[in-house]
């Protein structure tokens, strides 16, 4: 026991002294040593290896196949009972794959990561894939794994210790730079846990002092992948646990805005205290996810009207995940935090593009809905995101009423003419 112990100390004192020399000390500084950079050309390559398209078949196919099960009781060209399943089983995937429902569940992908099995039309998997799948498991899960859980582990711990001791300085400038200072070192640290690569664009138009940044919402990370390359004001809920502890240490430092179970629910207290946090040029912008909920990456939802009634400069923001290397998108009606934060750590990677669009600004004679969609449809377009109209409470909830009411009153506008809308 003692010869374990005698190799183990040595081994362990190793390892974590090329964890902080390698990725924690380049990460703090926003330096880059190369190894994501070839870390993600030899998963590139090993992908490729793997690739496996799905199997998007025909009509004629689909129904060759289903006459090739049944007897042949029809001669080729002749019309087939069976025929009918086709039809049937499309027609019921067209009503279940509605635009809503669909942007609530992990995005499709085109070929297989080697991450998750799966059965949905995909070709035959040989010996070497399936090999080649399980080295990734044990790569994934007996590598990756644990380093990724110790750099969260020490990040976290770091923010929490290093925004406390700043939060007892006096409110000098000198406490405000030390506390962005502390807030992108901790960031950068929990980014490279999970091992992300994000690409930045047009860095002229990132958000400044009393401003407000708004953004479609995929994950719990969007936070991480932000404030990787910047400071925000956070916005949200009070919450007790280990997360309570990190904003509680976080606010002694820097003033973000955290509000009680039962100040949420009230709309004047929140976009009050909002407007006076934007009015002070001096705070850092306002981070906001504007529909509410997260959506799977492939389109943004209808935002919230809230954040575009508090007045000043609004700062759209792009994010777009690439699911080639691993599925960003929590779907928290399916999965707890917990469940999320390890299905993270055990993907490939996190790899995505942010864009920066121009500052923007209320028109005249425009109200807060409008130029809350004059927003929305900016990042989509920049995104490469669909543009949808639906609330995304429909997540948990059914559609409003009121929402039906107006399709109704359109449609007897229609029929009945100008006075029935009166």
């Amino acid at each position: 026991m003692e010869g374990f112990w005698a190799v183990f100390f040595p081994v362990l004192r190793v390892w974590f002294t090329s964890l902080v020399v390698l990725i924690m000390l380049p990460a703090m500084f926003g330096i880059s040593l190369g190894i994501t950079e070839t870390y993600m050309k030899i998963l590139i390559k090993t992908l490729e290896v793997g690739l496996i398209q799905r199997d998007n078949s025909s009509l004629e196919q689909e129904i060759e196949e289903l006459r090739r099960n049944r007897p042949k009781s029809a001669e080729r060209g002749d019309f087939s009972l069976s025929d009918m399943q086709y039809f049937i089983r499309k027609g019921i995937e067209s009503i279940v794959e509605d635009d809503v429902t669909q942007r609530f569940t992990s995005e499709e992908l085109e070929s297989w990561n080697l991450l998750t099995r799966t059965n949905n039309n995909f070709q035959y998997i040989s010996l070497r894939l399936t090999i080649l799948w399980g080295v990734g498991v044990l790569v994934r899960y007996c590598i990756l794994l644990p380093l990724r859980v110790t750099l969260t582990a020490i990040g976290l711990s770091w923010l929490v210790i290093a925004t406390t001791m700043v939060g007892f300085l006096p409110n000098f400038r000198v406490k405000g730079w030390l506390s962005e200072l502390v807030h992108l070192m901790c960031y950068r640290i929990c980014a490279r846990g999970l091992s992300a690569t994000i690409h930045y664009h047009n860095k002229q138009n990132r958000p400044k002092r009393g401003g407000i940044c708004v953004a479609n919402h995929t994950s719990p990370i969007d936070v991480v992948i932000l404030a990787n390359d910047g400071c925000y004001a956070m916005v949200g809920q009070v919450h007790g646990g280990l997360m309570g502890v990190v904003q509680r240490a976080m606010e002694r430092s820097c003033p973000h805005i955290w509000f009680e179970r039962a100040e949420i629910k009230d709309r004047h207290l929140v976009t009050q205290r909002l407007r006076d946090h934007v009015n002070d040029k001096t705070k850092l912008p306002i981070l906001i996810f504007p529909e509410g909920t997260c959506i799977n990456n492939t389109s943004v939802m209808m935002f919230k009207k809230g954040s575009f009634e508090i007045g000043g400069t609004i700062y759209p923001v792009a994010i777009k995940y690439d699911p080639q290397f691993g599925d960003a998108f929590w779907n928290s009606s399916k999965y707890s935090m917990v469940s999320y934060l390890l299905r993270m750590m055990t993907s490939w990677a996190i790899v995505c593009n942010v864009w920066y669009l121009p500052p923007m600004t209320q028109e005249e004679g425009e109200d807060a809905v409008q130029f809350a969609n004059r927003v929305k449809s900016t990042i989509a377009q920049q995104g490469g995101l669909v543009d949808l109209a639906w609330d995304g409470g429909l997540k948990r909830g059914k559609v409003k009423d009121s929402f039906k009411e107006q399709q109704q009153k359109k449609y007897s506008h229609m029929v009945v003419g100008d006075d029935s809308s009166e």
